[in-house]
């Protein structure tokens, strides 16, 4: 998409940005981080520190009369080695509340990864520019969703008219906590990634810690809710502790109690809810790890474990859905802010008929909005946890 403008006006980025957790500075401009320093310092690898500074929820929110509109970013695309090629990232342009263009960036850096060796390589790019264009000349409220499965660093943002920082909506600010499907995998655009989508019916304003393989009940991730203001709070867990095998039934009740103590040191009567885990058929009763199962230039997933290691405490979904209701309802005699969703209510066995898992783990673009739709429904409907006056 091309414009004819002549004369463009550069506005500073940070005062605009929404969702983020903290900003970095970098050689190319602005890198917004969706955990923040002192817990990215605390994990050592190097997944966390690459799906953090995926911008998911992270979004430009101004007022302009502009028609043109052009932003500058150094994407870093994953490229997954022996798998199927990952399109560009998409950026949403979102105007008077509706989808009015979507963009993307050519170029960029490229950070690839071979899921069945796991290693890994960077190699350089150079920056490119999102473009919107044709927009009509009147006053109206702008929000660019930033790429939710990309690296994006933020450089110059260029419009054909003036751009004023957005007023406080008054929204409610909704902080969740997931996995990879509440950062967005296979959601085709950030605006259509559920909790997005979700937050859009619900009329809240969102701030996404969705990361991708990493709800894993970490006390840094705790920490980083507990000191984020929030107005409602939701937490997802199950699939990535399934997925990494990382613990047992042992460990995972007293886990889920610490994480939730934490945040309710910074939110102690912040209407808080915990979602388990939507259905996913192999790891019903099987435990994991999941492990990568190429078919073809195509990615798929398969469970590794064996059920009859559940006896010894091995994790599955079905196993998590009961502690996590009983924990809750535990808690909620003396919390009555505290809140339970099963999240077979969102995504069960007839959606997964209608909709299945294309790759085995994660719902397609269409389940995205489903579950999205279903949460807003069931959650900031009437009688729902966080509905509006509760």
């Amino acid at each position: 998409m091309t414009s004819d403008v002549t004369e463009w006006i550069t506005t500073p980025i940070e005062p605009l940005l929404r969702g983020a957790i903290e900003v970095e500075r970098t050689e190319y401009g602005l890198l917004p981080h969706r955990m923040p320093a002192r817990a990215r310092k605390q994990h050592p690898a190097a997944q966390l520190a690459t799906v953090e500074a995926q911008p998911s929820g992270v979004r430009l929110v101004f007022r302009t009369r502009a028609t043109a509109i052009e932003l500058d970013t150094m994407p870093t695309k994953i490229v997954f080695e022996g798998g199927q090629d990952s399109p560009d990232g998409v950026y949403d342009l979102v105007v008077d509340g509706g989808l009015a263009g979507q963009a993307t960036v050519a170029g960029g850096h490229e950070f690839r990864f071979n899921m069945l060796t796991l290693k890994s390589s960077t190699h350089s790019g150079e920056p490119g520019t999102a473009r919107f264009a044709g927009l009509s000349a009147g006053m109206k409220d702008v929000e660019i969703w930033l790429p939710h499965n990309e690296r994006t660093e933020l450089i110059a943002l260029r419009t054909d008219a003036p751009v004023e920082v957005a007023p406080e909506s008054g929204r409610r600010v909704w902080l969740h906590h997931g996995s990879s499907l509440s950062q967005g995998s296979n959601a085709e655009s950030p605006s259509g990634t559920w909790p997005a989508v979700a937050a859009a019916a619900g009329g809240v304003e969102l701030v996404n810690l969705g990361l991708g393989g990493n709800a894993l009940l970490d006390p840094f991730t705790a920490r980083a809710m507990r000191d984020t203001a929030a107005d409602v709070i939701s937490v997802k867990i199950g699939i990535a502790l399934v997925n990494t095998d990382v613990m047992r039934l042992r460990a995972f009740a007293p886990a889920v109690h610490g994480f939730l103590d934490t945040i309710r040191e910074g939110h102690p009567e912040t209407p808080l809810l915990v979602i388990s885990p939507v259905l996913c058929p192999m790891h019903e009763d099987t435990p994991g790890p999941t492990a990568p199962d190429p078919d073809g230039n195509v990615m798929r997933y398969r469970a590794t474990g064996d059920e009859a290691e559940v006896a010894a405490g091995k994790l599955t979904l079905r196993v998590i859905r009961d502690e996590l209701a009983r924990i809750t309802e535990q808690r909620a005699a003396e919390d009555p802010n505290l809140y339970y969703l099963d999240g077979l209510s969102l995504y069960g066995e007839k959606e997964f008929a209608e909709l299945p898992l294309p790759d085995r783990l994660h719902p397609d673009a269409a389940g995205h909005r489903l579950i999205g739709e279903r949460f807003a429904e069931q959650v900031f409907g009437a009688g729902g946890a966080f509905a509006a006056g509760v």
